[in-house]
This record gives structure tokens, C-alpha cells and sequence, in this order.
């Protein structure tokens, strides 16, 4: 395949790997498309955005006096009523406040998203916080989400896999939003204090709804194999899954179930944790509470089954719905030359030819297509109010994916005519804010580059308003996809 000639690649590089081009930005990366797009690959991470300046542990201590408050207020209601009413006012005014924080959590990713000069550094991180998915489905999970990419993701998407594996699978946002604050070993020491009727012990502070639902919980272990490492097609099976859920008992949150560790903060109690040996897709495990799940994760880390998987992803995400196996095959010989270094992946992502075929295959997501608007716009949301209602309208509600599995990648989840029609009306909206007097034909020439279609460029010329030229760019075919 013939690698396009250098205008051209600056502005893949801009619109595929990065997030859609920001005036002046395609002709910087032209100079040397390659070389822009290997300098935003760097061995601390990408980019952070703030989050008020809070940890996942500090939210889940604020959830925690949330959830006593609330427990105050149900109680008084039995009562007398104007007290009732009284606790339901500040458990009202806290609930709010956490769903501000997650609203400040998107609203900060998202202006990062619009302004940042490295737009595949950006992008290659969204890919990983959308591979390992936390929903804000709960409010629970909702308040740290946006630390849980900040603490767990971030800081280790250029570096080995196994760590980035570890960091994600062992963070509070992830044990509670796959329920593993509720596992607990069938024959622990404490399950078996409780069928002997002792004192519940660290299930004492446990939340209602955990102590109802105390027991081995396979649900992380499902989805670390199904969706994070392996893959549904990996070799296991469900008797490997029941086997990891139960290597993984153990591994909780401070303040969840018991005193120890501090409230929020991941903590291992050894009296929850199933005892014995482990078999997992054929490896036997010694006992070692902490030490066997760790071992268990490293060894998915390092399977075969997990570089094809992954890089799998990562070429459909990045340049096709159904990618060439050439493609895949090469990030998979990256990843498994270098151990896992996702550094080493992402720079056999930047040299492999396959990326750089000029014909667009991927349509924009909802996220990828606001961002890019902001970017061609030489603007950034400055309330959450207007990303949002559109995001929500159009599917992707922030930080909201429907399942474990993460957002879609394919066009046909996102290119439906009802979807189209949405993205036509916010296009009209924004545009009539967006161009504040300038030249819709140019803001397309520094949009797109060379991928301007002469029909587009036509019609933008056309346009009765400028305005209607800005909105027919946005809407425009090349526009759309990437």
C-alpha cells in the first residue's frame, strides 16, 4: 500500500490518529507526519485533566457520608415528618454536589480533549479508558469515574500492559462498579463464622444491599478475561472463571467492611479471601491471598490470546471497522516482542502502512464528533450544559456506556438517519456560535487539509451564510469520518 504523499499524511495524522485538527494544526504535522505523531508518545502518560483536586479515595469517603446522611433521613421519615424533611435537605444539596464533581470530571476531559496539541496521545488514552470501562451507571461509580481514569489509566497507557492491567482492575472505581466490594470466599474465614452464627466482623459496615448479596461474586473476574485480557474466544472457561473470582476474594475498599485501610483506599482482607490452591486455563496457583490474584493477572497479561485481542481493538479502533489481518498482525508483533510495552505498539501503529490508507473508514462517535467541532471551531465547551444534552440525545451520555463492553466502535452504531438528523441540528446550532465572522472555507481548509472534497469545498462556497457553509463542513462526508 502507497503511502500518501506528505500534505496528505499530515492531515491523517491529525483527523485518524489524532481528535480532528485545530487551525495550523495539519500543516505542523505535515512537516513530518510520522515524527508529529512518535513525539506525543512519552514514558509518563498522557495528559491529566483536574479533578477538583480530589482522589477516588476522598469521593468514595464523600459517597460514604452521603450514604450515612441518606440513612439518617429514611430513619427520621418514621417519625416526625418536618425532621424528616429537615436530613432530607442536606442529603439532597450532597447528592447534588457529587453529581457535580462527575460533571466537572467530563467537562474538564472534554475541554482537554478540544485544545490539546497532542491529539493522538489523547486519543490513545480515551481508547484505554473505554477498553477498561467504568460506567457512571450508579452514583457510586459515577463520583469516581473521572479520578479512576486519571489514577489508574493515564499514567500508564505508554507503559507495560500488565501494569496498566493491574492498575485498573485493583482501583476503587473498578471493584465497585463490578461489585467485587461484595465478593467474598465461600470457605473464608469469615463466611464461615457467619454460617456459624459469630458476630458478622468486616461485614459489619458493609452497605444493605452488599450484606444482602454477601458472597463469591464472579462478576470482575468475567470481564478482566471476556473483555480485558483474553478475549471471549480466549481458551477459558467457566469453571477458570469461577477459579479467578475466587483467587480474587480479598480485594476490597476501606470502609466497606470493616475498619482496616483507609475509607476509599484498596485494601486486601485476608478473612474474605478463598484458601487454597487455583487453577486457572491449565497454571496452577499456590496459595497466597494477595499474591495469587497478582500472579493470575501477570500471566493473563503475558497470554498470546491477549496481544491478539487487544491489538485486534486497537486496529479497529483506530483505522477500520474490520481492520486487514496485516495490521493486526503487526501491533501483535510489537506487543509480544516488547512485553507488552504499549509504547512499542503504538509506534508499530504510527510506521505500519495499513493506517495510512487515505480512504476514511471509520465514522466519528458522538464524543469524537463534538470534540472535532470545538477543534475546527478554535473553541472549547465551557459548561457541561453544552456537552451534555447533545452527547445524551445522540447515544453517548458522558461517561454512561451501556455495558461493561464499553461504546461501540462500529459505524453502524452511531450512523443511523435518526443520529444523522441530531448531528445536523447541533451542527446548525454550533455554527451560528462557532464562526463569529470568519470564513467557513477557510476554517475547512484548515479542518481537513487535502481531504476536502472538491464537492464539499463547493457547497461551503455556496453556502447562503457563513454559518450554513461552517455547519455544511461539519456535516460534510470527510468530516464525519476519519
Amino acid at each position: 500500500m502507497a503511502i500518501p504523499d506528505r500534505e496528505l499524511a499530515g492531515a491523517l495524522a491529525v483527523t485518524r490518529f489524532g481528535l480532528g485538527a485545530r487551525s495550523g494544526e495539519i500543516a505542523e504535522a505535515a512537516r513530518d507526519p510520522r515524527g508529529w505523531l512518535k513525539a506525543q508518545v512519552r514514558p509518563e502518560g498522557a495528559d491529566l485533566f483536574p479533578t477538583g483536586g480530589e482522589t477516588a479515595a476522598r469521593r468514595v469517603a464523600d459517597l460514604r457520608e452521603f450514604q450515612q446522611a441518606r440513612k439518617m433521613a429514611r430513619r427520621d421519615a418514621v417519625g416526625d415528618q418536618q425532621s424528616a424533611a429537615d436530613a432530607r435537605d442536606p442529603v439532597k444539596l450532597a447528592q447534588k454536589m457529587l453529581r457535580q464533581d462527575t460533571a466537572g470530571d467530563f467537562l474538564a476531559r472534554t475541554q482537554l480533549a478540544a485544545t490539546t496539541p497532542a491529539g493522538f496521545r489523547e486519543r490513545w488514552a480515551l481508547f484505554w479508558a473505554n477498553h477498561f470501562t467504568v460506567a457512571a451507571n450508579k452514583l457510586q461509580t459515577a463520583t469516581v469515574v473521572g479520578p479512576f481514569e486519571t489514577e489508574a489509566i493515564r499514567p500508564h497507557v505508554f507503559g507495560r500492559f500488565q501494569d496498566l492491567l493491574i492498575a485498573a482492575e485493583t482501583h476503587p472505581a473498578m471493584l465497585l462498579y463490578l461489585d467485587q466490594v461484595q465478593s467474598v470466599g465461600p470457605d473464608s474465614p469469615f463466611a464461615q463464622r457467619m454460617a456459624q452464627g459469630g458476630r458478622p466482623g468486616l461485614g459489619a459496615r458493609l452497605q444493605p444491599v452488599a450484606q444482602r448479596t454477601l458472597g463469591l461474586n464472579e462478576n470482575l473476574a468475567r470481564e478482566i478475561m471476556e473483555l480485558h485480557t483474553v478475549g471471549v474466544r480466549g481458551g477459558y472457561s467457566q469453571a477458570d472463571v469461577t477459579e479467578f473470582a475466587r483467587a480474587m476474594t480479598g480485594l476490597s475498599i476501606g470502609g466497606f467492611r470493616g475498619p482496616d485501610g483507609e475509607i476509599g483506599e484498596p485494601v486486601f482482607r485476608l478473612a474474605a479471601h478463598e484458601p487454597g490452591e487455583r487453577t486457572v486455563m491449565g497454571v496452577r496457583y499456590r496459595p497466597g491471598g494477595r499474591e495469587q490474584a497478582a500472579a493470575i493477572l501477570a500471566d493473563l497479561a503475558a497470554k498470546p490470546q491477549t496481544a491478539r485481542f487487544v491489538c485486534g481493538k486497537i486496529a479497529r479502533h483506530f483505522v477500520a471497522d474490520a481492520p486487514s489481518p496485516a495490521l493486526t498482525a503487526r501491533l501483535e508483533k510489537a506487543w509480544t516482542g516488547s512485553g507488552g510495552d504499549l509504547s512499542q505498539v503504538a509506534e508499530a501503529l504510527i510506521a505500519a502502512p495499513e493506517a495510512w490508507d487515505p480512504n476514511p473508514a471509520k465514522f466519528k462517535t458522538p464524543y469524537e464528533f463534538l470534540v472535532s467541532s470545538y477543534r475546527a471551531a478554535g473553541a472549547a465547551p465551557q459548561a457541561i450544559s453544552q456537552v451534555a444534552p447533545i452527547l445524551t440525545a445522540l447515544g453517548q451520555k458522558p461517561f454512561t456506556p451501556g455495558s461493561p463492553k464499553g461504546w461501540p466502535e462500529d459505524a453502524g452504531a452511531w450512523a443511523a438517519p435518526d443520529a444523522v438528523v441530531k448531528r445536523m441540528q447541533f451542527a446548525q446550532g454550533f455554527a451560528a456560535q462557532a464562526t463569529q465572522g470568519r470564513d467557513p472555507k477557510e476554517l475547512a481548509a484548515q479542518a481537513l487539509g487535502p481531504r476536502l472534497s472538491p464537492a464539499t469545498a463547493t457547497a461551503i462556497a455556496r453556502a447562503e451564510s457563513r454559518p450554513e457553509g461552517f455547519a455544511l463542513l461539519l456535516m460534510s462526508p470527510e468530516f464525519q469520518r476519519r
